[in-house]
């Protein structure tokens, strides 16, 4: 069994969405200078690299992430592989991506996760999203987790539509999947996220298990 590690490495020099703060990553307290340990301080948005997405996000009366369902964020997965010539995931990509029947959590490759192997540091407004219609597809497929390999579920142009979309649906999304090494086909997967009352979303640690 082979486990892949899909979380991006937080560092101040990965990109992040336009408007929120850099991460921060600083040593308070350092061994060589006298202290008994070492403690770090970081300072970032919970939205930052590989994170979930909660209802509360884009929903005034949506779940917060702590309280999401672990069932939905641990189970089987299906990752799609798609054509690097795609701009936008739409329900006709989808339709013809080979999603297994009763498939209830979708990762999606496309030509982003290429910016994780060349270690990008700015942000990229043309990154691949889902459309409207593909959410809906997902949606009327019974899906309950979409993954992404980029920092956002939806396009740069309309960053609401898929959003609410999904997530009315109680559809659990994870934006920010490092995806390069992984190939198509059925996995499982861990997503933890922070468990932060209240928030409207979470860093979190993720990998697969293939055979």
């Amino acid at each position: 069994m082979r486990i892949y590690d899909v979380t991006l490495p937080m560092t101040p020099s990965m990109p992040v969405w336009p408007g929120d703060p850099p991460i921060t990553v600083e040593r308070v307290d350092k061994i060589e200078e006298g202290k008994t340990a070492n403690v770090t301080r970081m300072e970032l948005s919970v939205h930052t690299g590989t994170h979930v997405d909660a209802p509360f996000h884009f929903l005034a009366d949506g779940k917060t992430v702590d309280k999401l369902n672990i069932r939905v964020l641990t189970g089987r997965a299906f990752v799609i592989q798609i054509p690097d010539d795609v701009d936008v995931v739409t329900a006709e990509v989808l339709e013809n991506a080979g999603i297994p029947p009763r498939t209830r959590r979708v990762l999606i490759k496309t030509r982003n996760s290429a910016h994780w192997v060349n270690k990008s540091t700015e942000f990229d407004h043309d990154y691949v999203a889902i459309a409207a219609d593909g959410a809906e597809y997902l949606k009327q497929r019974g899906v309950k987790l979409v993954g992404v390999d980029y920092l956002s579920v939806a396009p740069w142009s309309d960053l609401v539509t898929t959003h609410e979309i999904l997530l009315k649906a109680e559809i659990v999304i994870v934006e920010g999947l490092d995806l390069s090494e992984v190939g198509p086909g059925r996995y499982t997967m861990y997503c933890l996220p922070l468990k932060i009352a209240g928030a409207d979303g979470a860093p979190a640690r993720v990998i697969l298990l293939g055979v």
